[in-house]
């Protein structure tokens, strides 16, 4: 794809909507929004990189209450002609068809590479990836395999998002024991440039744009290859702006 003069695309992740409650969530998907609006006249494109909601689970003829603001921005931007973009992140892995269906927004389960201007971007959410974190990627299979998702609808909305929120709380009780959320671990031990240098081995990628972290970071892989962390919105309201030439990462005020 190549960009229309003045035209530009934004990537964010990190929204997770629903926590720690109604009201600052509300306050947070209020923000959210308004960005959404302001960059509309400029966005060629939308790239939404996973963990929008804290939890989402699609059963049959019930998705999670709420959010209607942002999901009636997302149809928004897509009914104006600007294509929006969604990967999953391991809060909200159990998409189905609702956004490609009502929203017209394309869902990925996997990191997948775009090319603009002759840059090549690869882009995911980033859970799963790269060395270590065995018990992680164990669970992700279960949670990703097909009869465990339909055993999972058989249980009543009330109990299912019940029991899916007091996991998410205690997922996030554990990475902030862990104390690994908020800052930069060291080129060693950060397990997406671990990935980011191997898929270099074998192709040339400008920009590795992933989510999952929760830090804002623009780290130089090598002489023209950079890996870029979007942060979160809980709290840097960061996101990445493409313009056709460079990549710069911001915060929204």
């Amino acid at each position: 794809m190549q960009l229309a003069p003045g035209k530009k695309i934004y990537f964010l992740s990190d929204f997770h909507l629903g926590v720690p409650d109604a009201a600052s969530s509300l306050e947070r998907e209020k923000r959210i929004v308004r960005f959404l609006d302001e960059i509309k006249q400029d966005a060629a494109v939308v790239f939404i990189v996973g963990d929008l909601f804290d939890f989402w689970y699609e059963y049959k003829n019930v998705v999670p209450k709420g959010f209607v603001r942002i999901l009636g921005k997302m149809a928004e931007l897509t009914d104006s002609g600007i294509p929006v973009h969604f990967f999953v992140g391991n809060h909200d892995m159990w998409m189905k068809d609702y956004f490609q269906k009502e929203l017209q927004v394309p869902v990925y389960f996997e990191p997948m590479s775009f090319e603009f201007n002759g840059k090549k971007f690869l882009v995911g959410h980033g859970d799963g990836l790269g060395p270590g974190d065995h018990g992680y990627k164990f669970l992700k299979k279960i949670f990703r395999n097909p009869v465990c998702q339909w055993l999972f609808g058989l249980l009543p909305p009330l109990i299912g998002v019940g029991v899916a929120n007091y996991f998410s709380r205690k997922s996030r009780a554990k990475a902030l024991a862990k104390n690994t959320d908020d800052h930069f671990l060291g080129e060693d031990k950060e397990w997406l440039i671990s990935y980011a240098r191997e898929v270099l081995k074998t192709e040339h990628i400008d920009y590795f744009i992933f989510g999952h972290r929760h830090i804002v970071l623009d780290y130089q892989l090598s002489g023209n290859s950079r890996y870029i962390n979007l942060g979160d919105w809980i709290k840097y309201n960061s996101y990445a702006v493409f313009d056709g030439k460079n990549l710069v990462v911001k915060s929204f005020t």
